[in-house]
């Protein structure tokens, strides 16, 4: 029996089979650089100088490309950017043209079909920057770009029209001004700090930075956006965790996608960060032949808290231009949160949201729970299908009716 004590199928067996194949960790390995010194292929720096950046570097190790493939690959660095660290590399099934991994990073000539719909920058952050690389959608808080560099860079980027300058958008930064609003403006008291990823910064650079914020009376607390402990968890060194350590409260938001991601040296990675006492959170793109099913979802959800990260957004792809053919559809994230919700810990279960498209912010996107409400009422549905009725109460004052279950035929 499953926890919802319905009957387990053969089908459900397997699904719980293929579950636990998921949550295994396993070490990303060395690959074709077996023979590169092990103080040199866990020097971050090291992993960073070899990336795979170019078809004269990714053809070799990856000899399979597609026609689709090897058409994106060839616009790298003129209108596409492309890098992979070695670390990463080795996660990516040669054998398999849907591999999560490589779906993610090899670039693929539908990049540059452009959709009428979809946008440069979809979330409007351009049109929300009260000065360059400084973005103040929300009331309390702002977002601080600080690079537009990042470890490996993925095919679906919010951010693709900055990120590496593969486009020509020539973003610098300008930390005196971003901080200087910031500054002014007492109403924020919660600076995310993202860009590319500010975990590239050496850890003297990375600490001026957070040093001039916590001098901010009313910044309460910090945020960091990265995948480097995805991409480059050789990065996440104990040096830098004790550096992170002196500026809580600080929070951290990874971005993993797929169970294979969270690799033996990924968990050790997080590892340190939670023992320095930072909270970890979760950020997943809902994409195709990624994540798009229940099963992969669950088993990612799960292995993050086991990871001791707590999942905390599902996106629904934003409306990028050259991503059709990544995105996944809000009917199938629905589905997923119809799968978590109830049938695993309330823990694995994050939100899932649209970023509403030209700059209206998340808006979260659940399953159909309150069937209806008026002044009497709520009809709820919960995860295992059945109806109760909720009485309400009138200005926070209790009613005589107690709650009850109710049959579906009841609803009016």
């Amino acid at each position: 029996m499953l926890n919802n004590g319905l009957p387990l199928s053969a089908k459900d067996s397997t699904s719980i089979d293929a579950l636990n194949s998921l949550k295994e960790f396993k070490s990303a390995g060395r690959g074709f650089w077996a023979n590169v010194p092990e103080s040199e292929w866990n020097d971050w720096r090291w992993q960073l100088k070899n990336r795979i950046s170019s078809m004269s570097k990714l053809e070799p190790l990856l000899p399979t490309l597609t026609p689709e493939e090897r058409g994106g690959v060839l616009l790298a660095n003129t209108k596409l950017a492309l890098a992979i660290t070695p670390y990463f590399f080795n996660l990516i099934d040669p054998s398999d043209e849907n591999c999560p991994i490589r779906t993610q990073m090899i670039p693929r000539i539908e990049e540059t079909h452009t959709a009428s719909w979809e946008m440069l920058d979809p979330c409007g952050e351009d049109e929300h920057s009260p000065v360059p690389g400084l973005v103040h959608r929300y009331p309390d808080r702002v977002l601080f770009l600080v690079t537009d560099r990042c470890a490996a860079y993925c095919r679906y980027c919010t951010r693709s029209r900055l990120v590496s300058n593969a486009t020509g958008y020539d973003f610098h930064a300008d930390f005196e001004r971003q901080l200087d609003y910031i500054r002014k403006t007492p109403a924020v008291r919660d600076v995310l700090l993202s860009g590319g990823d500010p975990l590239l910064f050496s850890d003297h650079k990375l600490e001026m930075l957070l040093t001039q914020l916590r001098a901010i009376p009313h910044v309460e607390f910090i945020r960091i956006g990265t995948r480097i402990p995805i991409f480059l968890p050789q990065r996440i060194t104990v040096e830098l965790c004790a550096m992170l350590k002196r500026f809580h409260p600080l929070f951290i938001s990874i971005h993993c996608n797929h169970p294979r991601e969270l690799t033996t040296e990924v968990r050790e990675a997080l590892g340190r960060l939670a023992d320095a006492g930072i909270p970890l959170g979760n950020q997943s793109v809902l994409l195709r032949n990624v994540n798009n099913e229940l099963t992969v979802m669950k088993a990612l959800m799960q292995k993050l808290l086991m990871c001791r990260v707590r999942p905390y957004y599902i996106y629904q792809c934003d409306l990028i231009s050259g991503s059709a053919h990544l995105r996944g559809s809000v009917r199938e994230g629905l589905e997923i949160m119809k799968g978590l919700r109830g049938h695993t810990t309330g823990y694995a279960v994050p939100q899932f949201v649209v970023d509403a498209p030209g700059g209206g912010g998340k808006v979260p996107v659940n399953p159909d729970y309150v069937l209806s409400r008026n002044a009497d009422r709520v009809i709820l549905r919960n995860f295992e299908g059945k109806v109760f009725e909720y009485p309400e109460a009138a200005d926070g004052l209790p009613v005589a009716s107690p709650p009850k279950m109710i049959e579906e035929t009841e609803l009016v």
